[in-house]
């Protein structure tokens, strides 16, 4: 029998930034119907390949320096070689990409439907109205919502998942031979993530396409992977079928990225009883709109009636989907946003109704690390500016000592000294991030507020951060209020949890009890969601559409019903087992 040729195959491909090799003689196949995943810490090479395919690298300042690309198929091409009018006919027919961050993917100033009809206008020379009714039925089978309505929004109205959904349909309209998907989940939820994942699982069985799976997330690859590519420092250190990866892994830095993925079950910290309350929440509540000539007529209320205690050196984990108000009742916190009811106490002081000169000498006690942490550093700034400037702005050193202060916090994120006379974009994800916490580090507060500080970086970077956490905790009593959506890292770091959904605690407690012993249906459908990481397969049913927020408070009998892919679909017995 003659062997199945694949769709596409990558020989000795060299790529190159400048005088920088990225990618070191790179080869791997992907055949029709399979997924492929290619694996790897940020810089490890992942998306310099993925971008080599589509001829997109020389965008980003690359180029190719070696190697072949072919595309197999009925017109087979080496693309290394192919004109622009060739490239501009491949991309988005016959090779499509899902990239990770769909807000900066779509165009801003086009409704999604106008953006989904300029890929059937260029590749299927469809227009007007059977262009917009094939963008309808576009939406539709990546299970959208409304799909009439959506054609006529823009990108900013829509949720993270939904934008995601519509990359997806936009990169599938045309029915490609490969689709690559980089990090499409890293930035979800778990219950979209999963939603995500049997999308593309689903679509790709329908239409018999090959699937380029980049991801850092060992649990998405246990979930979608027939085989996997394992990358560091852009060489191939491990092939092989997925199985093998996970029961016997043959590098050592394969079980390095192991050994760091957090999974459910791995353990939690013991719980603190007795430990002093420095931040309590009483019937919180934080709305929006309302008022003024471009607010909302009516409120939308994204906080309810929150009650929340943290106690000195305890780590509280808060849980919930996109959407559900963790980032709002952050923002409260921290008094940048205003409660429009309840009792906000730290460390026995009631902040909620301070002005701003009353405020600020609290504000040294209670400090933040945000998701993005290239966002939340001026470019501009040297390192050195940057993480002493909040001690700078409350009086707590002086000019002449901003240079020791940089060096030591610095030691203590274990950076070197140096780096304080660097920049931003000189440092990668993990080490920003560590920065983000020198700085909140400067002004010794009591309390950090954490809001998924970890969730865009992958998992060896996730564990250092988790760890210099944990380290500071020990050696400082530092309170953690730990906002994810990954509950495996949640149940790692944290002492006790809380679940958020719509806008309210539906179950809190100790890390062990909530997670083995769920008592709320909903907190049951989020455990039911993360994915394993450990090589099985998970063959997911279609999903329907999460229920978007909305004003109206669901009944413990409706968040029951709420779907969650590979999960029996129908009602939870309230207060038993399914």
């Amino acid at each position: 029998m003659t062997p199945n040729p694949p769709i596409l195959s990558v020989k000795n491909l060299r790529v190159a930034f400048g005088s920088v090799e990225a990618v070191h003689g790179l080869s791997f196949d992907i055949h029709r119907g399979e997924t492929l995943a290619l694996v790897g810490e940020s810089g490890s090479g992942k998306s310099a390949t993925a971008l080599s395919i589509l001829r997109l690298i020389e965008r980003e300042g690359g180029r190719i320096t070696g190697g072949s690309i072919r595309l197999g198929g009925e017109s087979p091409a080496e693309i290394t070689e192919l004109a622009p009018a060739a490239l501009r006919a491949i991309r988005g027919d016959r090779i499509a990409m899902v990239f990770q961050e769909p807000m900066t993917s779509l165009n801003p100033v086009m409704t999604i439907g106008a953006q989904l009809a300029e890929t059937l206008a260029l590749h299927r020379g469809l227009r007007g109205k059977v262009a917009r009714e094939a963008a309808r039925i576009a939406l539709e089978r990546v299970r959208i919502p409304e799909p009439d309505r959506r054609l006529d929004q823009y990108p900013h109205e829509l949720s993270g998942g939904l934008r995601q959904r519509v990359m997806i349909a936009m990169a599938l309209i045309c029915e490609p031979d490969v689709l690559i998907a980089d990090e499409p989940t890293t930035a979800l939820d778990v219950t979209t993530q999963a939603e995500i994942l049997a999308l593309i699982a689903g679509l790709q069985r329908d239409l018999g396409m090959a699937v380029l799976f980049i991801t850092h997330d060992l649990g998405v690859v246990s979930e979608i992977a027939d085989r996997v590519v394992v990358l560091k420092d852009g060489n191939l250190v491990e092939e092989g079928r997925k199985a093998d990866l996970f029961t016997a892994p043959r590098s050592d830095y394969a079980r390095e990225l192991l050994a760091a993925t957090p999974r459910l079950g791995g353990g939690s910290p013991a719980p603190l009883r007795g430990a002093e309350t420095v931040l309590e929440l009483r019937d919180v509540v934080t709305t929006y709109g309302g008022g003024g000539f471009l607010s909302r007529s009516e409120p939308f209320t994204a906080v309810r009636g929150v009650s929340l205690t943290l106690g000195r050196g305890e780590t509280l984990g808060l849980v919930g989907e996109s959407g559900c108000g963790k980032s709002s009742l952050a923002r409260t916190v921290m008094r940048l946003v205003d409660p429009a009811a309840g009792e906000i106490a730290l460390l026995g002081t009631q902040v909620e109704t301070l002005n701003a000169a009353a405020l600020k000498p609290h504000r040294a006690k209670i400090q933040m690390v945000f998701q993005d942490p290239y966002a939340a550093l001026n470019p501009r700034m040297s390192i050195r500016d940057l993480v002493t400037e909040p001690a700078h702005l409350h009086g707590m050193v002086a000019p002449g000592e901003r240079d020791a202060m940089a060096r030591e916090l610095l030691e203590r994120v274990g950076l070197p000294a140096d780096a304080a006379e660097r920049y931003p974009h000189q440092f990668s994800g993990g080490q920003r991030q560590r920065i983000c916490i020198a700085r909140a580090l400067s002004v010794r507060p009591q309390i950090i507020v954490a809001d998924e500080a970890v969730s865009a970086l992958d998992v060896s970077n996730a564990r250092r951060v988790t760890d210099l956490m944990a380290k500071i905790q020990r050696e400082e009593g530092v309170s953690f209020l730990f906002i994810s959506h990954d509950i495996a890292v949640v149940e790692r770091v944290s002492h006790r949890i809380a679940v958020m959904y719509q806008g309210e605690i539906v179950e809190q407690g100790e890390t062990a009890q909530v997670l083995h012993a769920p008592r709320h249906p909903y907190t049951r459908r989020l455990l039911a969601a993360v994915p394993r990481a450990d090589g099985a397969h998970v063959t997911a049913p279609m999903p329907l559409p999460t229920p978007q927020p909305s004003d109206h408070v669901p009944s413990v009998e409706a968040a029951a019903m709420i779907p969650v892919p590979g999960a029996w679909q129908g009602p939870l017995e309230i207060g038993g087992a399914a």
